[in-house]
Protein backbone atom coordinates (compact mmCIF):
# COMPACT_ATOMS: atom_id res chain seq x y z
CA UNK A 1 0.00 0.00 0.00
CA UNK A 2 1.42 3.38 -0.98
CA UNK A 3 2.49 5.92 1.62
CA UNK A 4 0.63 9.05 2.59
CA UNK A 5 3.19 11.86 2.80
CA UNK A 6 3.13 15.52 3.84
CA UNK A 7 6.39 17.34 3.07
CA UNK A 8 7.20 20.93 4.00
CA UNK A 9 9.48 22.84 1.62
CA UNK A 10 10.83 25.81 3.59
CA UNK A 11 12.62 27.26 0.53
CA UNK A 12 15.00 30.16 1.34
CA UNK A 13 13.45 30.93 4.70
CA UNK A 14 14.48 30.67 8.37
CA UNK A 15 17.96 31.31 9.77
CA UNK A 16 19.41 28.99 12.41
CA UNK A 17 17.59 30.55 15.36
CA UNK A 18 14.29 30.66 13.47
CA UNK A 19 14.77 27.06 12.35
CA UNK A 20 15.24 26.05 15.97
CA UNK A 21 12.06 27.86 16.97
CA UNK A 22 10.04 26.27 14.16
CA UNK A 23 11.33 22.78 14.90
CA UNK A 24 10.45 23.22 18.57
CA UNK A 25 6.93 24.29 17.56
CA UNK A 26 6.67 21.33 15.16
CA UNK A 27 7.64 18.95 17.96
CA UNK A 28 4.82 20.35 20.08
CA UNK A 29 2.29 20.44 17.24
CA UNK A 30 3.13 16.90 16.12
CA UNK A 31 3.12 15.38 19.60
CA UNK A 32 0.72 12.79 18.20
CA UNK A 33 1.98 12.07 14.70
CA UNK A 34 -0.65 11.55 11.99
CA UNK A 35 -0.82 8.51 9.75
CA UNK A 36 1.15 10.34 7.06
CA UNK A 37 4.94 10.34 6.77
CA UNK A 38 6.15 13.83 7.71
CA UNK A 39 9.11 15.48 5.97
CA UNK A 40 10.62 18.95 6.42
CA UNK A 41 13.09 20.56 4.05
CA UNK A 42 15.08 23.43 5.59
CA UNK A 43 17.89 25.34 3.88
CA UNK A 44 21.25 23.64 3.34
CA UNK A 45 22.86 25.52 6.26
CA UNK A 46 20.31 24.10 8.70
CA UNK A 47 19.96 20.52 7.47
CA UNK A 48 22.34 18.93 9.96
CA UNK A 49 20.88 20.92 12.84
CA UNK A 50 17.39 19.81 11.84
CA UNK A 51 18.51 16.19 11.51
CA UNK A 52 20.04 16.25 14.99
CA UNK A 53 17.03 17.96 16.56
CA UNK A 54 14.60 15.44 15.09
CA UNK A 55 16.56 12.30 15.98
CA UNK A 56 14.27 9.78 17.58
CA UNK A 57 11.16 11.34 16.05
CA UNK A 58 9.40 9.98 12.99
CA UNK A 59 9.96 13.19 11.01
CA UNK A 60 12.38 13.05 8.09
CA UNK A 61 14.65 15.81 6.82
CA UNK A 62 15.06 16.42 3.07
CA UNK A 63 17.33 18.64 1.01
CA UNK A 64 15.83 21.09 -1.44
CA UNK A 65 18.30 20.30 -4.22
CA UNK A 66 21.66 18.67 -4.98
CA UNK A 67 24.27 18.60 -7.74
CA UNK A 68 24.55 15.74 -10.20
CA UNK A 69 28.34 15.35 -9.83
CA UNK A 70 30.02 13.36 -7.08
CA UNK A 71 32.51 16.17 -6.36
CA UNK A 72 34.61 18.75 -8.18
CA UNK A 73 34.95 22.41 -9.09
CA UNK A 74 31.30 23.35 -8.68
CA UNK A 75 31.41 26.36 -6.37
CA UNK A 76 28.36 26.70 -4.18
CA UNK A 77 26.97 23.23 -4.93
CA UNK A 78 26.20 20.29 -2.65
CA UNK A 79 26.69 16.62 -3.54
CA UNK A 80 24.65 13.54 -2.69
CA UNK A 81 27.55 12.17 -0.64
CA UNK A 82 27.66 15.34 1.46
CA UNK A 83 23.94 15.03 2.21
CA UNK A 84 24.22 11.36 3.11
CA UNK A 85 27.17 12.14 5.41
CA UNK A 86 24.93 14.30 7.63
CA UNK A 87 22.07 11.82 7.70
CA UNK A 88 19.95 13.32 4.92
CA UNK A 89 18.77 10.66 2.45
CA UNK A 90 15.85 12.46 0.79
CA UNK A 91 16.08 15.22 -1.83
CA UNK A 92 13.59 17.37 -3.74
CA UNK A 93 14.48 17.55 -7.43
CA UNK A 94 12.86 19.47 -10.28
CA UNK A 95 10.95 22.02 -8.21
CA UNK A 96 9.32 24.60 -10.47
CA UNK A 97 11.49 27.36 -8.98
CA UNK A 98 14.64 25.44 -9.86
CA UNK A 99 13.31 24.94 -13.38
CA UNK A 100 12.20 28.56 -13.83
CA UNK A 101 14.91 30.56 -12.03
CA UNK A 102 17.95 28.33 -12.46
CA UNK A 103 17.28 26.83 -15.87
CA UNK A 104 17.10 23.21 -14.75
CA UNK A 105 15.78 21.14 -17.65
CA UNK A 106 14.71 17.52 -18.01
CA UNK A 107 18.15 16.37 -19.19
CA UNK A 108 19.88 17.84 -16.14
CA UNK A 109 17.22 16.49 -13.79
CA UNK A 110 17.62 13.01 -15.22
CA UNK A 111 21.30 13.16 -14.26
CA UNK A 112 20.45 14.37 -10.76
CA UNK A 113 17.94 11.55 -10.37
CA UNK A 114 20.59 9.04 -11.43
CA UNK A 115 23.05 10.36 -8.86
CA UNK A 116 20.50 10.35 -6.05
CA UNK A 117 19.44 6.78 -6.84
CA UNK A 118 23.08 5.67 -7.02
CA UNK A 119 23.39 6.88 -3.42
CA UNK A 120 20.16 5.11 -2.43
CA UNK A 121 18.40 8.40 -1.75
CA UNK A 122 14.67 8.99 -1.93
CA UNK A 123 13.78 11.49 -4.65
CA UNK A 124 10.75 13.76 -4.44
CA UNK A 125 10.47 14.50 -8.16
CA UNK A 126 8.53 17.67 -8.99
CA UNK A 127 6.82 18.61 -12.25
CA UNK A 128 3.83 20.58 -13.47
CA UNK A 129 2.46 22.97 -16.04
CA UNK A 130 2.44 26.75 -16.41
CA UNK A 131 -0.87 28.60 -16.65
CA UNK A 132 -0.46 29.04 -20.41
CA UNK A 133 -0.08 25.28 -20.84
CA UNK A 134 -3.40 24.74 -19.10
CA UNK A 135 -5.09 27.50 -21.11
CA UNK A 136 -3.75 25.91 -24.31
CA UNK A 137 -4.94 22.48 -23.12
CA UNK A 138 -1.39 21.14 -23.40
CA UNK A 139 -0.97 20.47 -19.67
CA UNK A 140 -1.30 16.69 -20.00
CA UNK A 141 1.29 16.42 -22.76
CA UNK A 142 3.64 18.77 -20.88
CA UNK A 143 3.45 16.70 -17.70
CA UNK A 144 3.90 13.48 -19.67
CA UNK A 145 7.00 14.95 -21.34
CA UNK A 146 8.52 16.03 -18.01
CA UNK A 147 8.02 12.56 -16.59
CA UNK A 148 9.34 10.70 -19.62
CA UNK A 149 12.39 12.91 -20.14
CA UNK A 150 13.36 13.37 -16.51
CA UNK A 151 12.37 10.10 -14.88
CA UNK A 152 11.23 7.30 -17.15
CA UNK A 153 14.74 6.05 -17.86
CA UNK A 154 14.95 4.51 -14.37
CA UNK A 155 14.47 0.80 -13.71
CA UNK A 156 11.41 -0.79 -12.16
CA UNK A 157 13.43 -1.45 -8.99
CA UNK A 158 14.32 2.26 -8.71
CA UNK A 159 10.69 3.23 -8.20
CA UNK A 160 10.82 2.21 -4.55
CA UNK A 161 12.90 5.39 -4.03
CA UNK A 162 10.63 7.74 -5.99
CA UNK A 163 7.91 10.08 -4.71
CA UNK A 164 6.15 12.25 -7.28
CA UNK A 165 4.98 15.81 -6.64
CA UNK A 166 2.61 17.36 -9.15
CA UNK A 167 2.75 21.13 -8.78
CA UNK A 168 0.77 23.28 -11.21
CA UNK A 169 3.07 26.31 -11.44
CA UNK A 170 0.13 28.72 -11.64
CA UNK A 171 -0.97 27.59 -8.16
CA UNK A 172 2.37 27.97 -6.32
CA UNK A 173 2.55 30.95 -4.00
CA UNK A 174 -0.29 32.65 -5.85
CA UNK A 175 -3.16 31.79 -3.55
CA UNK A 176 -4.72 29.96 -6.49
CA UNK A 177 -5.24 26.24 -6.05
CA UNK A 178 -6.16 23.55 -8.51
CA UNK A 179 -9.62 22.32 -7.61
CA UNK A 180 -9.74 18.88 -5.99
CA UNK A 181 -11.22 17.63 -9.26
CA UNK A 182 -8.38 19.13 -11.32
CA UNK A 183 -5.81 17.62 -8.95
CA UNK A 184 -7.47 14.20 -9.12
CA UNK A 185 -7.73 14.34 -12.91
CA UNK A 186 -4.00 15.00 -13.27
CA UNK A 187 -2.95 12.52 -10.60
CA UNK A 188 -5.03 9.80 -12.30
CA UNK A 189 -3.41 10.70 -15.63
CA UNK A 190 0.06 10.46 -14.05
CA UNK A 191 -0.72 7.06 -12.59
CA UNK A 192 -2.04 5.81 -15.92
CA UNK A 193 1.06 7.13 -17.72
CA UNK A 194 3.25 5.17 -15.32
CA UNK A 195 1.13 2.06 -15.82
CA UNK A 196 1.50 2.25 -19.59
CA UNK A 197 5.27 2.79 -19.39
CA UNK A 198 6.03 0.37 -16.54
CA UNK A 199 3.24 -1.69 -14.98
CA UNK A 200 0.15 -1.59 -12.79
CA UNK A 201 2.00 -2.47 -9.59
CA UNK A 202 4.38 0.50 -9.83
CA UNK A 203 1.51 2.81 -10.75
CA UNK A 204 -0.46 1.65 -7.74
CA UNK A 205 2.45 1.85 -5.29
CA UNK A 206 4.04 5.23 -6.10
CA UNK A 207 2.96 8.14 -3.90
CA UNK A 208 1.85 11.22 -5.85
CA UNK A 209 1.73 14.45 -3.86
CA UNK A 210 -0.06 17.66 -4.79
CA UNK A 211 1.78 20.97 -4.40
CA UNK A 212 0.21 24.36 -4.88
CA UNK A 213 -1.22 26.63 -2.17
CA UNK A 214 -2.39 23.81 0.09
CA UNK A 215 -3.74 25.23 3.33
CA UNK A 216 -5.63 23.90 6.37
CA UNK A 217 -8.94 25.00 4.87
CA UNK A 218 -8.56 23.08 1.59
CA UNK A 219 -6.26 20.17 2.48
CA UNK A 220 -8.91 17.68 3.51
CA UNK A 221 -10.89 18.06 0.29
CA UNK A 222 -7.77 17.70 -1.87
CA UNK A 223 -6.36 14.76 0.10
CA UNK A 224 -9.70 12.94 -0.05
CA UNK A 225 -9.24 12.31 -3.77
CA UNK A 226 -8.27 8.69 -4.47
CA UNK A 227 -5.07 9.39 -6.40
CA UNK A 228 -3.78 12.23 -4.19
CA UNK A 229 -1.43 10.79 -1.57
CA UNK A 230 -0.51 13.95 0.32
CA UNK A 231 1.10 17.28 -0.32
CA UNK A 232 4.33 19.17 -0.93
CA UNK A 233 3.61 22.24 1.19
CA UNK A 234 5.31 25.60 0.74
CA UNK A 235 4.29 28.69 2.71
CA UNK A 236 1.92 26.90 5.09
CA UNK A 237 4.76 24.64 6.27
CA UNK A 238 6.48 27.67 7.82
CA UNK A 239 3.77 27.76 10.48
CA UNK A 240 3.83 24.69 12.70
CA UNK A 241 0.13 24.73 13.55
CA UNK A 242 -0.91 25.14 9.91
CA UNK A 243 1.49 22.38 8.85
CA UNK A 244 0.12 20.06 11.54
CA UNK A 245 -3.46 20.84 10.55
CA UNK A 246 -2.66 19.98 6.92
CA UNK A 247 -0.93 16.73 7.94
CA UNK A 248 -3.86 15.74 10.11
CA UNK A 249 -6.25 16.32 7.19
CA UNK A 250 -4.83 13.34 5.33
Amino acid sequence: MRKKIVAGNWKMNKDLAETGELIAEIKRSFENLPEAEIIISPTFTNLYYAFEELKGLDIKVAAQNMHQAESGAFTGEISAGMLKSIGVDTVILGHSERRAYFGENDELLAKKVNTALKHDMTVIFCFGEELQDRKNNTHFSLVESQLKNGLFHITEADWKNIVLAYEPVWAIGTGETASPEQAQEMHAFIRETIRKTYNQEIADEVSILYGGSVKPNNAEEIFAKPDVDGGLIGGASLDAQSFAAIANAI
